[in-house]
């Protein structure tokens, strides 16, 4: 048993931990926060959302109402995360990625209620400026690739390559976007030009590369 001086020691450190973090983070006053975590400088988290022990979020990331971050998650910089969306354990987040509202994630393919399985959960990575849109579910397991974007209501139940457009219940791929969300359109060449960006990207082997100038 851990003495009740050594306990309140803990209990302070705790406290300092928290109080200097606060001053790097914003968060509103009904929101939770379980310690021990990790919360980068910029970050804001809102209404009634909560973090759960050991989760990781960089800097500058946003966090809307009604958000419920994990243990063990891991969200990189920049990360926005828009209402009612739960990140369960095995999700990371690479840095830029966006979660429209009510984005769905799940971290086990067989779930029973009355069979405890948390030791199978299945690892997710979204890559870095992916987008996923409202109310897609991601079936754990299936990678989403850089700056993919996944349209609002797709069920994602494979892999998505980098820079893919995907849409639909099970989502199919429909074309390709830039990093800025614009859709490319390949020349004979196998060039494209983001029509905001100006940046030229190549279509080979069904990998969209982009183009160093």
């Amino acid at each position: 048993m851990t003495p009740k001086h050594l306990l309140k020691e803990t209990w302070l450190m705790e406290d300092c931990n928290l109080e200097q973090n606060r001053k790097q983070h914003f968060a509103h006053e009904t929101a939770v926060i379980d310690l021990p975590c990790e919360i980068g400088s910029g970050t804001k988290i809102w209404h009634f959302s909560h973090i759960m022990k050991n989760a990781r979020l960089g800097e500058n990331c946003n966090l809307g109402q009604n958000v419920m971050v994990a243990s063990k998650v891991v969200l990189g910089n920049n990360v926005k995360v828009q209402n009612n969306v739960s990140i369960y354990s095995g999700v990371t987040c690479e840095d830029d990625v966006f979660l429209g509202p009510s984005v769905v994630f799940t971290n086990i393919i067989n779930p029973r209620s009355a069979i405890n399985r948390r030791n199978e959960y299945v690892k997710t990575r979204i890559g870095k400026g992916a987008s996923i849109g409202a109310n897609a579910t991601i079936v754990c397991g299936n990678d989403i690739g850089a700056y993919a974007l996944v349209g609002a209501g797709a069920v994602i139940t494979k892999e998505i390559l980098p820079y893919a457009l995907v849409v639909g219940n099970p989502a199919k791929q429909i074309g390709w976007v830039s990093e800025y969300g614009h859709r490319l359109k390949f020349n004979s060449n196998h060039i494209a030009i983001c029509k905001e960006s100006k940046q030229e990207y190549n279509l080979e082997n069904n990998k969209v590369v982009k183009v160093k100038k």
